[in-house]
């Protein structure tokens, strides 16, 4: 039987290296670390006396770990008045993670808002296998687009779509990714972001007998499958041990993908 407590420890007091304003409400926070992570997995960073909370892998090579974090409360509220050289606490990697396989040829990947963050760093792993790349990254604006510096660095055909119109093409990541599914023939498509768009991207998938991967963010309280806060309807797989990264088949068999979650109570919370 699979030890399950193999990569629980204590939270690991590190400083900020330094803090990267992103866009308009997302800041990146770099340390001198590796967690030899791969692409999709979280960690959990602790604030003492404020509380801890999950958050995906933005970057982890060369001796360098990043997190990027959106602004929503007041947890983030407190991480981002810190500066170089404070101290955070952090511990895993945790959870499932996207793969690829050694014969693929082209992939989609689709990813909204601060979604893009593991999707870049998977992006940069199927660069190395010399993977050919179509890459939706969207968001509501151009002043909340993720990583658009970074994304032009790899060698990936990238397609950038704003609700507004103030950047790239107007409309969603949905109406892109269906017309690249409909001319191209991709060994599978990877997703990441609001649900709602989420199961837009795995049904085309499904339609189109593609493979696809999608993150599911549940509320996670302790990252290794003890407490239970994060499974779901209606398998009862908790999203930080046998997920984050699901396939997409398996998400549409779910009864509340795309329609709800739950809160720290376990009331159901409408999409």
């Amino acid at each position: 039987m699979e030890n399950i407590f193999k990569n629980i420890e204590q939270p690991i007091s590190l400083p900020i290296k330094r803090v990267v304003q992103e866009n308009a409400n997302v800041k990146t926070f770099y340390f001198a670390t590796s967690l030899k992570s791969k692409p999709g997995q979280f960690v959990i960073m602790w604030l003492p006396r404020i509380d801890e909370k999950p958050f995906s892998i933005a970057f982890d090579e060369a001796g360098e770990l990043g997190l990027s974090v959106a602004k929503v409360g007041h947890f983030t509220e407190k991480l981002f008045a810190l500066k170089d050289g404070d101290l955070v606490g952090i511990r895993g990697p945790y959870g499932t993670h996207f793969s690829l396989k050694n014969d693929f040829k082209k992939i989609l990947l689709v990813g909204g808002g601060y979604g893009v963050a593991p999707l870049a760093t998977l992006a940069e792993e199927a660069m190395k296998k010399n993977i050919d790349i179509d890459f939706c990254n969207g968001a509501r604006s151009k002043n909340f687009l993720l990583f658009q510096e970074r994304l032009k660095k790899l060698k990936a055909n990238v397609y950038t779509t704003t609700d507004d119109g103030t950047a790239g093409e107007v409309g969603t990541v949905v109406d892109t990714a269906s017309k690249l599914m409909a001319e191209n023939k991709y060994d599978s498509v990877y997703t990441c972001g609001p649900e709602l768009m989420e199961k837009k991207i795995v049904g085309l998938s499904h339609d189109h007998h593609t493979a696809c991967q999608v993150s599911i963010e549940r509320y996670m309280k302790c990252g290794f499958g003890i407490c239970g806060q994060c499974t779901i309807d209606s398998s009862g797989q908790r999203m930080c041990l046998e997920g984050p990264i699901v396939p997409g088949d398996f998400a549409l068999a779910q009864e509340e993908f795309g329609r709800f979650h739950r809160g720290a109570s376990g009331k159901k919370i409408s999409f």
